[in-house]
């Protein structure tokens, strides 16, 4: 990796410059854990454009930036509709395209405490639809304006709880009743991640907490111990795999419970 030329804030100032610049951006805004102060030194640095109407990735391809820049729907479809992976003055830089119409209709959907759960790549559980609502909400905006949600919404409190953790039930019970009693680890340590982390969305989304991505999900759900039944798996037969994922149905329902108990809606 290239040594960096300018420091962090004309890196930021320039590059936001540039971005505000490519046709049919109202906003750019600086995410992730730059945006809220839990990044490292090495962490990268992930920008969204947010357009109103068409955008044409071209238009950010012929910045010359390098790196791969997708076109329109090219990381899945859905709400997360694209990007580009780059390198800019020797610093790793993600570019989201965000389409505010999109995120608009989502932000709506959330405060009616409806929402859709769409597969991404690196994501165990998918992403729920209002994670560009989410966005919104922990971004530092650097060119142009956006509105941004003050508070978390009382509905999606209300519902995304229930769903997320109905979904982690079912994904253990599969497991204990199929994978689990025919002696398959892989499969049964894989519905039990994907169903930690279903659960984490369930007792974040109980406490109004936004999520933004996975990476730090079973800590702030304290879910994290989970690892040691994941161990547990390795050499446990069929009748002890059933019970590892009795344990962790346990863990999920302790964690769940404490965070419903906890909340309070307006």
């Amino acid at each position: 990796m290239p040594v960096p030329a300018l420091s962090d804030a004309e890196f930021l100032d320039t590059t936001a410059d540039r971005l505000a610049a490519l046709p049919g951006v109202r906003a750019v805004a600086l995410g992730g854990s730059r945006a809220e102060g839990t990044h490292r030194a090495a962490s990268d640095w992930d920008l969204a454009v947010y357009y109103r109407g068409a955008f044409d990735p071209a238009d950010l391809r012929a910045v010359g930036w390098e790196g791969e820049v997708s076109e329109i729907g090219g990381w899945g479809g859905g709400v997360f509709n694209g990007g580009a992976w780059l390198t800019i003055d020797g610093r790793r830089v993600d570019v989201h395209y965000r389409d505010l119409d999109v995120v608009e209709h989502e932000w709506a959907e959330a405060e009616e405490g409806r929402f859709r759960v769409e597969p991404l790549m690196f994501h165990l559980a998918g992403i729920p639809s209002y994670l560009v609502v989410a966005e919104l909400a922990v971004d530092r905006v650097l060119r142009g304006e956006l509105r941004q949600p003050s508070a978390y919404p009382a509905e999606l409190r209300r519902t995304a709880p229930d769903r997320w953790y109905g979904t982690a039930r079912a994904t253990l019970g599969y497991a204990a009743t199929n994978h689990a009693p025919a002696g398959r680890r892989t499969e049964t340590a894989g519905a039990l991640a994907v169903a930690a982390a279903q659960t984490g969305h369930a007792v974040l989304a109980a406490r109004g907490e936004w999520v933004t991505n996975e990476k730090r999900l079973l800590e702030r759900a304290g879910l994290r111990g989970v690892d040691e039944l994941v161990r547990l798996l390795g050499n446990a037969e069929g009748g002890a795999l059933v019970s590892v994922l009795e344990r962790a149905s346990d863990l999920l329902e302790e964690c769940v419970r404490a965070a419903l108990e906890n909340r309070t809606l307006e």
